[in-house]
């Protein structure tokens, strides 16, 4: 089954902007939840608990 979610065209430059060579915006969000799932929260650069 498959969802669809509305997002700002602004929003959609900026993840087709991270997007490597033939990577969907599917793909990205599905990579950066599972790094948030495997680390617990996104890194940011500076930031240390």
């Amino acid at each position: 089954m498959t969802h669809t979610i509305e997002i700002s065209d602004d929003l959609k430059d900026r993840l087709d902007s991270h997007c490597e060579e033939d990577q969907t915006i599917e793909e990205l969000l599905e990579e950066l939840v599972s790094i948030y799932e495997t680390d617990g929260a996104f890194l940011q650069e500076g930031y240390s608990e």
